[in-house]
């Protein structure tokens, strides 16, 4: 047993290995290639330094110091029998907290990522998946920032709590890896040897995960060990919330889809010809679905016998999800594009005639401006028009799970003098 928890809780040291893995997207090209080299070594030098370190500590008899750590204790100790013997423990120590500097931006790099995955699949607010100018997800790396100091300022930066909490979480996300790897292998059409080696190296990976993971919950469950428990239980329970609410949202829209995609559709234009002259009602559209058809029909019903012409706007939004090389942008755009063309086929159904413009970038509302700026100029006599879906009742969450890039390009077009006017669907 003692074997066993010195094994559990020095399974930290897996987590190097493991921000390879999360990092894998990250890395030059050949990914696979370089993230067996970069785990090859740094699976050779965490063995050689635990190994130099417990010869150490037997060698020297290092003795437990309250207030000090064992390598402080040892570096003293090697340091007293050394000339400069107090800067070479400095040296020591400083290197120590640089290196403790580095691993700590492995969770400034993989938990914005994490975050950005969970909300691509609606288990987060999706404005985690936005990507900033510079392609980081900004929103995530903010939100690790102040998850970090809450948790200092929570633990009174208690090392001990921090480092087990730490260790639960890790360990329960490894399991929960081995476990998707092992039903994923168990689906795939692989042949039976293959199959077999990877079942049997992810479930010895999946036995040990959750060995250690057991052994740390219940020798230090009143050391932080509940803690992390109760507070990696309520994370959980609030991506249940939030995926639940997304579900129930787009339910509702495929309801208001189904309610209204019975509109004709067209692939000939009308014989009226498309004058840029007249009055031209610019829709900002995103997928084709009951949001964007009901925003046109109500352009019409609103405001009878104005507008004479169409033009749909849409921005391909380059996010976490989407940003996976050149061919997705290219594949972003492809199906923006393909949007666009269903708007007009139902612009040409409705007998109006119609154009579309689009743009690829990062940032919905600077791309919208940009582009809606430029329409105006290409059609002088244009009023732009946005649909948002509301509810009965407007709860406190709606704002943080639902972005609201209309009213951000709404105030900007206003500001610049433009007429904007944002259409309401009702979701009951």
């Amino acid at each position: 047993m003692l074997l066993l928890k010195a094994y559990a809780l020095g399974g930290g040291t897996y987590t190097g290995i493991e921000a390879v893995s999360n990092a894998l997207p990250l890395l030059r090209e050949p990914r696979v290639a370089t993230a067996k080299r970069t785990m090859m070594y740094l699976a050779i030098s965490l063995a050689v330094t635990a190994a130099g370190l417990m010869l150490c500590y037997l060698l020297w008899d290092v003795p437990e110091v309250a207030g000090k750590t064992t390598n402080a204790v040892l570096a003293e100790q090697v340091g007293a029998h050394l000339p400069w013997g107090g800067g070479f423990v400095i040296c020591v120590l400083v290197t120590e907290a640089a290196l403790l500097v580095v691993a700590a931006q492995a969770g400034f790099i993989g938990g914005p990522r994490v975050l950005a995955n969970l909300a691509v699949d609606s288990w987060m607010p999706h404005r985690f998946a936005a990507l900033s100018e510079r392609l980081n997800t900004d929103n995530g790396i903010i939100i690790m920032g102040a998850l970090a100091l809450l948790g200092l300022w929570w633990t009174n930066g208690d090392i001990t709590m921090l480092v087990i909490m730490y260790a639960i979480n890790v360990f329960l996300s490894f399991s929960l890896t081995m476990l998707g790897m092992i039903r994923w292998w168990i689906k795939a059409k692989d042949t039976a040897a293959v199959k077999a080696r990877r079942l049997a190296l992810f479930g010895t990976g999946f036995i040990i995960c959750v060995t250690i993971l057991c052994v740390t919950s219940w020798q230090e469950f009143h050391r932080g060990g509940s803690a992390a428990l109760i507070v990696t239980g309520s994370m959980a329970a609030l991506c249940l919330l939030i995926n639940a609410h997304y579900r129930l949202t787009i339910s509702k829209l495929r309801k208001l889809f189904s309610e209204l995609g019975n509109q004709p559709r067209s692939s000939t234009p009308p014989s009226t010809p498309f004058d840029p002259k007249a009055h031209t009602a610019v829709v900002l559209v995103g997928s084709y679905g009951g949001l964007g058809i009901h925003t046109v029909l109500n352009v019409f019903k609103t405001f009878p016998h104005v507008y004479k012409n169409l033009v749909f706007i849409s921005v391909g939004v380059v996010d976490s999800g989407a940003f996976k090389g050149a061919d997705t942008v290219q594949e972003l755009h492809t199906r923006t594009e393909s949007n666009l063309v269903k708007f007009v086929e139902l612009a040409n159904g409705l007998g109006v005639p119609s154009v579309y413009r689009l743009a690829i970038g990062t940032d919905a509302v600077d791309e919208v401006e940009t582009l809606c700026l430029s329409v105006a100029k290409e059609f002088p006599r244009s009023t732009f028009f946005a649909g948002k879906i509301i509810f009965q009742r407007e709860r406190w969450y709606h704002w943080l799970l639902h972005n609201n890039t209309a009213n951000a390009v709404q105030k900007r077009l206003h500001w610049v003098g433009r007429t904007m006017v944002i259409l309401p669907a009702r979701l009951r």
